[in-house]
């Protein structure tokens, strides 16, 4: 890996990171399921899937999937978040929410890869 396609990456990753954070922040407060993190990674998904279908340069794959997408998507904060439901006695809602994330996310991958592949 070259040091531009690290600075390409990096960036892309600065920006996916600090959109991540701002939606979480705003539509996380105070609701019983992270919908914020949720959407995020459900929006990722389709995002990296279309990116795929449209067969971008490797520099723009970089950016907007390992780059933008991998800091967009969370696998971390899905992680912390469902170890907070299941410890407060919201087992359903983690199991729920777990089904949801990975269920729906890879689904809409393959949408977005179909739709642009067309």
């Amino acid at each position: 890996m070259t040091t531009v396609e690290v600075l390409v990456i990096g960036i892309g990753g600065f920006i996916g990171a600090v959109l991540r954070l701002l939606l979480s922040d705003l539509l996380n407060h105070k609701r019983r399921m992270p919908i914020g993190t949720l959407l995020v990674n459900l929006a990722g998904s389709l995002f990296i899937g279309i990116i795929f279908g449209l067969g971008l340069s490797k520099m723009w794959t970089m950016f907007l999937v390992s780059g933008f997408a991998g800091a967009l998507t969370t696998f971390s904060t899905l992680q912390k978040e469902v170890i907070e439901q299941w410890q407060s006695g919201r087992k359903k809602d983690a199991v729920y929410y777990v089904i949801l994330t990975y269920g729906i996310g890879i689904m809409l991958a393959y949408i977005g890869y179909f739709i642009v592949s067309i």
